[in-house]
């Protein structure tokens, strides 16, 4: 049985590909690959209705202005691939870009960054709300910094998320608060995302 599911997993992911669309994926990265593959998979009707997506190499402890260009232009172009392939879809779609951990404010003596506290997620498809930034800034003076090293988290990674499980999936608050993030009852949906 395994092995027919991912048979199938394998041909969403490649449907409506042609020779021709095959041979122009040469030389395009793993990442926007992926992102291409899920598009497909989750626009088939039979398809899948949530995806997660791993990208590696964010930890930038050395050369991290040349490093992160590189990925953020990857991640930039996988996002446009996967909103290009989505096609109509696009429209009820909602996609949640998130590390999990932060980095340290200031750059160390190797031209990176350090283990932090607070971080970013980005939010996109056409069931967002766009267009907005969410979360209080707390500022980049040493005073206002944990340890007088990492930007403060304002934020609970979790409430972004049971925002989305809730608005776009209808999953319900007793589900998010004990199941899905357990114990987390104190932490509330964020609202209009």
């Amino acid at each position: 049985e395994l092995l027919q599911r991912g048979l199938l997993a394998d041909s969403l992911a490649t449907s409506g590909t042609t020779a021709a669309t095959q041979s122009a994926d040469k030389g395009i990265s793993a990442v926007r690959l992926n992102f291409r593959g899920a598009a497909r998979m989750m626009r088939a009707p039979t398809g899948p209705r949530i995806a997660v997506l791993d990208i590696g190499g964010w930890d930038t402890h050395v050369s991290q202005t040349s490093i992160l260009s590189s990925k953020l232009s990857d991640l930039d172009s996988a996002m446009q691939d996967f909103r290009n392939e989505m096609g109509a879809a696009w429209a009820n779609t909602a996609v949640i870009c998130v590390t999990e951990m932060g980095r340290t404010a200031a750059v160390n003596g190797s031209g990176g960054t350090d283990h932090g506290d607070a971080s970013i997620a980005f939010l996109l498809g056409g069931a967002i709300a766009g267009g907005k930034v969410w979360g209080d800034w707390p500022g980049l003076a040493n005073a206002s910094l944990t340890d007088g090293r990492s930007l403060k988290a304002t934020t609970d990674m979790r409430a972004v998320f049971k925002g989305l499980l809730a608005d776009h999936l209808g999953v319900p608050t007793s589900i998010l608060d004990n199941s899905v993030f357990p114990a987390s009852k104190a932490t509330l949906a964020m609202k209009d995302l």
